[in-house]
């Protein structure tokens, strides 16, 4: 079932209620449609950047962490992700990279990711009414998802990454001056990154050029890396794979 509509990405739901509007980087909370419907980016897919032949992992000068690159030279190696584009988040630093079919890396950024350190999805989180999810249970699910584009009911783009928990990556939202999320994104370490209610907060211009042409108007891969389980509990063929140099 779809998650109702007291409980999507409520992070910026406190915000609408405190009636707070500011500033040009400000994004109004919306609902979901029944299904988010997907939408192709300018009237047609962008083109695949790297053909699928040719895969092999290239990192360019981005700093990552070793979970993270393992993780994508899996993917690479096994093309796992098929003929999509792929991302790979990085919950302990914070971190989303987006590749394209074939390993090479579009682009990374900052995030910001739910509150509570944790793997799992509390079930049924998804239909409950905002006031009854507990810190606690405001996590950033472990795993592989097949991720869809879409739109809320204010013609606004998301990508949900698991749609019936409504976690999803979208531009940041600053609707509450209090969480100060604008700055927790521009702060050079993850210490201060984890205030949502699971989703995945981006700088709009992120999202705007590097994860909507990838993930607009079709469907992609996103991995959430673990922070309590280890990588083989969540992905089990990162350790059979066979391993490919990254460039």
């Amino acid at each position: 079932m779809p998650p109702t509509s007291s409980w999507f990405d409520s992070e910026a739901a406190s915000g609408l209620r405190q009636g707070l509007l500011f500033g040009a980087a400000v994004l109004v909370l919306v609902l979901p449609p029944s299904r988010p419907p997907l939408r192709p980016v300018g009237g047609q897919a962008a083109q695949l950047q790297s053909p699928i032949e040719q895969r092999r992992l290239e990192l360019g000068d981005a700093v990552v962490s070793q979970e993270a690159q393992r993780l994508a030279t899996w993917v690479v190696a096994s093309a796992d992700n098929g003929d999509r584009h792929f991302a790979v988040v990085d919950k302990k630093n914070a971190q989303v990279l987006v590749f394209d079919v074939g390993g090479r890396l579009a682009g990374a950024t900052p995030v910001l990711l739910g509150y509570a350190a944790g793997d799992d999805t509390v079930p049924g989180i998804g239909q409950r009414p905002i006031e009854q999810v507990r810190p606690e249970e405001r996590t950033t699910p472990a795993g592989r998802f097949v991720a869809e584009s879409g739109l809320n009911a204010l013609n606004e783009d998301v990508v949900w990454v698991d749609y019936e928990a409504a976690v999803s990556m979208h531009r940041v939202r600053a609707t509450n001056p209090a969480e100060r999320r604008l700055e927790r994104l521009a702060s050079p370490t993850a210490d201060d990154n984890r205030i949502s209610f699971g989703c995945i907060n981006m700088p709009p211009a992120f999202f705007d050029t590097i994860v909507w042409p990838a993930f607009g108007g079709r469907r992609g891969i996103v991995y959430v890396l673990p922070e309590h389980k280890t990588l083989e509990e969540v992905f089990p063929g990162v350790g059979t794979a066979v391993a490919i140099r990254p460039l």
